[in-house]
């Protein structure tokens, strides 16, 4: 039996958790909202995002990240890319940490920007961590929302690490009858993967809603959105030096998006719909705004945060990715939906 952190108890922290413990392991959750700890602790939910859903009752929960993290086998990063720093900082001091006794596995997705600009969340947490986690951190992805994986549903992961041995160890700690986990060696193809799909997933989303209004959309059409959001997610890939091409065909890749796209649980794709239908940019005046508000939308897209990170390292490598410049234009109000739509799905 391993003792296991996992900081971050929103939907999909509190999904591996779960699982975590129903394997037997010791495993506690951190939360920043006390309410939430108390709720898992009390009535076993997390019913604020994973409402329905009964958890074993061995799952601890505590709002002190540092008790969190002290004493574990294993430390998992759940905490969303916009707190990701700030929740590292507070566990800095733990002894196991700074010895670098305690296995490091990451589930966020998106990118950091810090002074140093937008960067990969690896590269960047090894900046922040003791240097025995330089090229030891593990990065954990795949098609894998939280809402079925807390209800057994049969899934894939990807365990992303430059050593193997430890992307190993994730995939046996992970591993269960519902769960299967796959090795990798191209850490920065995984995390560039899991932080673009999210940006395509919202134009799908406005595309989903189109699709209602307009006869000009269709299942085709879709696809057509797919196929290119998918060869951009490649391309910048590539460039950031993803090692293995079969990465954006594996389900870390082309996986990922299908179901980021089309699943009803994507918030995301939510997101793109209710931009066209609810008109949820109005209140407003462009990207930084809507991210400075982000908590007020009551869930987190992360694409929105992707999208705003991401423009700084298309500049800085000339790239002509014009389903991440077409999302970003939309959410920061330069252009109108359904005219940048046409504008990306008619671009060669």
């Amino acid at each position: 039996m391993a003792k296991v952190g996992v900081l971050g108890a929103g939907a999909w922290g509190t999904a591996v958790g779960s699982l975590l413990a129903e394997k037997g392991h010791d495993v506690v959750l951190w939360s920043h909202d006390e309410s939430t700890a108390q709720n898992i602790l009390t009535e076993h939910q997390n019913s604020r995002y994973l409402p329905g859903v009964l958890l074993p009752e061995g799952l601890g929960a505590v709002c002190d990240a540092r008790e969190a993290a002290t004493e574990k086998d294993y430390l998992i990063l759940a905490v969303p890319s916009l707190y990701l720093l700030d929740s590292v900082r507070q566990i800095l001091t733990v002894p196991n940490i700074m010895e670098g006794e305690t296995f490091i596995g990451v589930l966020t997705k998106g990118f950091v920007t810090v002074r140093k600009g937008t960067r990969l969340i690896i590269e960047t947490l090894e900046d922040y961590l003791p240097g025995f986690y330089k090229n030891n951190l593990v990065y954990i992805s795949g098609p894998s929302h939280a809402e079925e994986v807390v209800r057994k549903k049969l899934t894939g992961l990807i365990s992303a690490s430059a050593n193997p041995k430890n992307s190993i160890r994730f995939r046996e700690l992970l591993t269960c009858n519902w769960l299967k986990i796959f090795s990798s060696l191209d850490v920065v193809g995984v995390q560039v993967s899991a932080a673009i799909k999210n940006v395509v997933a919202i134009a799908f989303g406005i595309l989903d809603a189109f699709k209602e209004m307009s006869e000009g959309f269709g299942d085709n059409t879709e696809s057509l959105l797919l196929a290119g959001g998918l060869n951009e997610i490649q391309t910048l890939g590539l460039t950031l030096g993803s090692t293995h091409p079969e990465t954006f065909t594996s389900i870390a890749g082309v996986g990922d998006l299908d179901v980021t796209c089309r699943s009803q649980y994507g918030r995301n794709r939510r997101f793109g719909r209710s931009i066209v239908l609810d008109n949820i940019l109005s209140p407003y005046s462009g990207i930084d705004h809507l991210v400075d508000s982000i908590h007020a939308i009551g869930y987190l897209p992360e694409g929105v945060v992707a999208a705003r990170a991401v423009r700084e390292i298309i500049s800085k490598h000339a790239l002509k990715l014009p389903v991440v410049n077409g999302v970003y234009r939309i959410l920061n109000r330069e252009a109108e939906p359904f005219d940048e739509m046409g504008n990306i799905l008619r671009t060669p």
